[in-house]
């Protein structure tokens, strides 16, 4: 490690959370903690941080979370959990307690938007000048990335909660407490348990229920290149990645719908337009660490 910057990263996730210690893209180190409640799910972490800090000089520090979070530095509860759907972890103070006991600059963005530039960084958004990166699992999300900054306004993207056209004969209620059948509730995976009336994956690939599950996230897919034009749609997470047959089906169902509208997708180029993550299931945790090298590269 002499002679390299080293690097924490955080990732937050719904069902796991991973931290890291990095040169780079190269992770040296790696600490896994099961997301329960925050207290002990954010200690843990802390607690591997803080060690980190004793052992090494870390120029860096980065947080990817699981959303909604509050990414205005001005705001008093900033980088603290806004309204969540999952137990416990509204206004659970993410930042304040991660960063406790690190003298060094850091960086706070959602799991989605860390994931986003990894892969603009290191991975299949290389040579994009936007991309947006979504993942499946615990819940849905989106991060938007355009000429290496992830895009935020009042806050972070939440197209997870996005109301689409149903799937013909798709006459499940939806699984999200706050809308329903929004595509979260259509497609995440606790949605995915109610859909199938269990674990989602006992269910065969042929299954009819999954091409509802096509049918949405094409859905979302398409009003993404409709509404930003991005050069890229990366579809990850857990549900993702075990589902490989999910990509052809949406692919095919995003170009049935577009109906050649948009002359940039078309059928010799929506393989490479909507694609898998390069990094896999690193995505994530590489994500914090690309946050922790902007947050290092912005302090003089």
């Amino acid at each position: 490690m002499a002679g390299r910057s080293l690097f924490a990263g955080v990732e937050l996730g719904g069902t796991k959370s991973i931290a890291v210690l990095a040169a780079g893209r190269d992770i040296l180190e790696r600490q896994v903690v099961a997301t329960t409640t925050p207290d002990a799910t954010l200690g843990a972490l802390a607690t591997t941080l803080e060690r980190w800090t004793r052992e090494h000089p870390i120029a860096g520090l980065g947080i990817a979370s699981f959303g909604p979070i509050q990414l205005d530095a001005a705001a008093d509860d900033h980088g603290h959990m806004l309204a969540t759907p999952k137990p416990g972890w509204s206004h659970a103070p993410v930042a304040p307690v991660l960063t406790r006991a690190f003298p060094g600059p850091w960086a706070l963005d959602t799991d989605v938007n860390g994931a986003a530039l990894a892969e603009y960084d290191w991975g299949a958004g290389k040579g994009c000048r936007s991309l947006w990166y979504l993942t499946l699992g615990t819940g849905v999300g989106g991060g938007l990335v355009v000429d290496g900054r992830a895009v935020h306004g009042a806050m972070h993207p939440e197209i997870g909660h996005l109301k689409l056209r149903r799937a013909p004969g798709d006459t499940f209620a939806g699984a999200c407490p706050f809308h329903g059948d929004c595509v979260e509730g259509l497609i995440s995976g606790p949605a995915l348990a109610g859909l199938f009336e269990g674990d989602p994956a006992k269910v065969g690939d042929d299954d009819p229920r999954w091409d509802h599950v096509a049918h949405t996230l094409a859905e979302l897919v398409g009003v993404l290149l409709l509404t930003t034009s991005a050069d890229r749609v990366l579809i990850g997470g857990g549900i993702a990645i075990a589902r490989r047959q999910l990509l052809p089906r949406v692919r095919a169902k995003v170009l049935e719908r577009l109906e050649s509208y948009l002359p940039f997708v078309t059928p010799s180029s929506v393989d490479r337009i909507i694609a898998a993550p390069a990094l896999g299931a690193d995505a994530g945790p590489l994500g914090a660490v690309a946050l922790a090298i902007r947050a290092a590269e912005r302090t003089p």
